[in-house]
């Protein structure tokens, strides 16, 4: 009677750290989910910005091509490969921020009602971006510390339940303040 009771509590708790597991790694998709769609908004608004300096900038061109490039290019990533979207998207970013250091070697662009407009939908989306990186690697970070910590390590293993990666950049270049050079 005691043994089917200690097996009951063992279950039950089983259960209860089986479930918690499946919650922690739902939170972690909805997460992505987040910073998918916020990656699509800017991946879609790109294309606009870049007409609008081409007609202030048409010598730039290397530098707006290179921006289609890395839109292209983070786009074509598959969808569940986190690290490689975090470097595809972080060399985006950084040929995005040339876009905008051009704009002050043009004060005619600078002044664009088009291009404000665009920029500071650019903004917006950035800082959208950078909070829905902060929300996605919490709750990674949740999920992991379930899948190591004992003894929900135990229930993660027989479950298959594996870490996440974050959402980081990985070459510290990507970091850096563009510059651009006339």
């Amino acid at each position: 009677m005691i043994g089917l009771a200690i097996a009951a509590v063992v279950v039950i708790y089983a259960i209860i750290i089986y479930n918690g597991l499946v919650r922690a790694r739902q939170v972690k998709e909805e997460a992505w989910s987040g910073i998918d769609v916020q990656l699509k908004r800017r991946a879609d608004l790109i294309p606009n910005l870049l007409e609008t300096v081409k007609g202030y900038a048409a010598h730039e061109k290397e530098t707006l091509e290179k921006v289609v490039e890395l839109r292209n290019r983070a786009q074509a990533v598959p969808a569940g490969d986190i690290a490689g979207r975090a470097q595809a998207e972080g060399l985006l970013s950084q040929a995005l921020g040339r876009i905008f250091a051009l704009a002050e070697a043009y004060p005619d662009l600078k002044a664009n009602q088009n291009f404000s407009e665009l920029q500071q939908s650019l903004e917006t989306i950035e800082e959208e971006i950078q909070m829905s990186r902060r929300y996605y690697n919490g709750a990674a970070r949740d999920l992991n510390v379930k899948v190591e910590s004992f003894p929900s390590n135990l229930v993660a293993s027989v479950f298959k339940f594996i870490k996440a990666p974050y959402f980081e950049i990985d070459n510290p270049a990507d970091r850096a303040v563009p510059t651009v050079k006339f």
